[in-house]
């Protein structure tokens, strides 16, 4: 994979790799963003983005105002309008000496398209596929405000498939399955990495 190249002023030019998380709702991408962490790997968070557009709106962290907030920021700005955002920000990680750099969350093939226009075959995508039931068991565990019931949980799954999530899955250029333990999860993101640094 070519690598893309940042300068920023007064700063000597560096490269790193812009690699976005992609899955279906309690894939893993939360475990993944930790392991990357616990890596040196910076990750920004999509979904945080959300969550904090819902504070600064004075609304309660439940599935509805969680998907009222989504709907209204696409359909007034665009279904880009997330990626656009999130775009200087990592950009104004380039001063550091991580070769990778991810993104968590992506959900849409219109983000997808900012961001391989932004910084060209620099970006990859990484898909964690996982089995629904386990999915649903994981978030019935989490205790998100933003999860709700199964019935939200479906409403979600529907909703993130219009926007284009299963086809970044099923083009993701890199996939790690995530339907066994939090050990194995970080067995697979490990040999990923090696992978994905090389």
């Amino acid at each position: 994979m070519v690598l893309i190249e940042f300068q920023s002023k007064g700063e000597v030019p560096m490269c790193a790799k812009i690699i976005a998380i992609c899955g279906m709702p309690g894939s893993g991408k939360g475990e993944i963003s930790k392991l990357a962490n616990l890596n040196g790997i910076p990750v920004l968070s999509m979904g945080d983005m959300i969550r904090a557009e819902a504070e600064r709106r004075g609304l309660e962290e439940t599935p509805g105002n969680i998907g009222l907030v989504v709907v209204s920021l696409r359909s007034q700005f665009g279904e880009q309008i997330l990626a656009e955002r999130l775009v200087p920000s990592v950009d104004a990680l380039s001063h550091t000496s991580s070769p990778i750099i991810m993104i968590e969350g992506i959900r849409g093939t219109a983000e997808a398209e900012v961001f391989k226009q932004h910084w060209g075959e620099g970006f990859s995508l990484l898909a964690i596929l996982s089995d629904e039931d386990t999915r649903w068991q994981r978030i019935l565990l989490r205790g998100r405000g933003e999860d709700g019931d199964r019935q939200d949980f479906a409403t979600r799954n529907t909703r993130e498939r219009k926007w284009g999530l299963g086809e970044l899955i099923e083009n993701a250029e890199y996939k790690i399955e995530n339907n066994s333990t939090l050990e194995q999860l970080k067995t697979e993101f490990n040999n990923w990495l090696t992978s994905a640094k090389s």
